[in-house]
């Protein structure tokens, strides 16, 4: 059980995205302070060195990860069991609990850094705006032409809200705390060790599945609360809506497809598709085929402006239903 009651923390919610929206992450305090992220990832990596053992077979290396996994989401919500505890003994706990909810949302930091590759495109080009993308995605950022940049920036603005954002909040709201940190470490497990390499195959398999299973509603309504943005870049919600019910599916990932394609639809472009990640290329059907395949600039313009609209519906629908509680 969390120390707040669901009602209460849809406000602390609501508080959350105002103040990530206000300050977001600002670095003059994680140069000195260490992200909470990082320890979950140091926690992480210390078990994959530990546990991973490249001497083990596949099997024994998936069970290792399964018993590593549970272990660090035990830990994580433990730790978040503590925290809540521990601000009900303080003076307006409530506010350090809507701080911290707010630190391990990401709509501003993401925000800030798509927007660095829209302001390199103007700035310095092409191969400025292929550097700044590549600090965003993993595919290799010189086989990228002008399109190729916008459409990876683009993705990247609807995946990461999903799982920066509406994942987190929604998790929040359901457990406080203890749900946050408990998505979190899930998260973060994913992409370090939930990746198809030949080292994590085996010990990230158990990262990999949860993190598609904790994903599953915040994607969805993350896809929702895209298409309801559509109307303020010159889409129609109509149109965001087929377009995610249609094409979601066809994304490799059970969960990427929703935001992915409402967003395509809400801005009339197609996304994913063939794409390279380093020496391999990925020969991904593109979502919304029927739409522009020339994206440019001026689209991740747009999609910027759905991450903000798309934030504040969400913080919306969370005042909606506590207003709902209250009737």
């Amino acid at each position: 059980m969390t120390e707040y009651s669901f009602d209460f923390r849809l406000l602390l919610l609501i508080a959350a995205i105002g103040l990530d929206a206000l300050i977001g992450d600002p670095d003059w305090i994680w140069r000195r302070l260490p992200h909470p992220v990082t320890w979950f990832g140091a926690l992480i990596g210390l078990c994959d060195r530990a546990f991973n053992r490249d001497t083990a077979s596949a099997a024994l290396r998936r069970l290792a990860g399964i018993l590593v996994v549970a272990v660090l989401v035990g830990f994580a919500w433990i730790a978040g069991v503590l925290v809540e505890r521990l601000t009900t003994l303080i003076p307006y706990g409530y506010v350090v609990v809507a701080l911290i909810a707010s630190v391990f949302l990401a709509s501003r930091s993401l925000y800030d850094h798509v927007a660095r590759v829209l302001h390199a495109f103007y700035s310095g080009g092409l191969e400025a705006a292929r550097s700044a993308v590549s600090m965003i995605v993993g595919r290799d950022p010189d086989s990228l032409d002008k399109a190729g940049v916008a459409r990876a920036a683009i993705e990247s603005t609807a995946e990461n809200f999903s799982d920066g954002v509406v994942a987190p909040a929604f998790w929040f709201a359901v457990f406080g705390l203890p749900g946050l940190f408990a998505y979190k470490m899930i998260n973060t497990a994913d992409s370090m060790i939930g990746h198809r390499s030949a080292r994590h195959e085996a010990f990230g398999w158990a990262a990999a599945r949860l993190d598609d299973l904790v994903n599953l509603p915040g994607s969805r309504l993350a896809g929702f609360l895209i298409a309801m943005a559509a109307p303020f870049v010159g889409g129609t919600i109509q149109q965001s809506f087929m377009v995610m019910l249609d094409d979601a599916r066809k994304h490799r990932s059970p969960n990427a497809g929703w935001p992915e394609a409402a967003m395509a639809g809400a801005l009339g472009i197609a996304l994913a598709g063939p794409r390279r990640y380093g020496e391999r290329v990925v020969e991904d059907p593109f979502l919304n085929d029927a739409g522009r395949h020339e994206a440019g600039p001026g689209d991740i313009g747009r999609a910027l402006k759905i991450l903000r609209v798309a934030t504040a519906a969400g913080a919306v629908l969370t005042l909606i239903v506590w207003l709902y509680l209250h009737t």
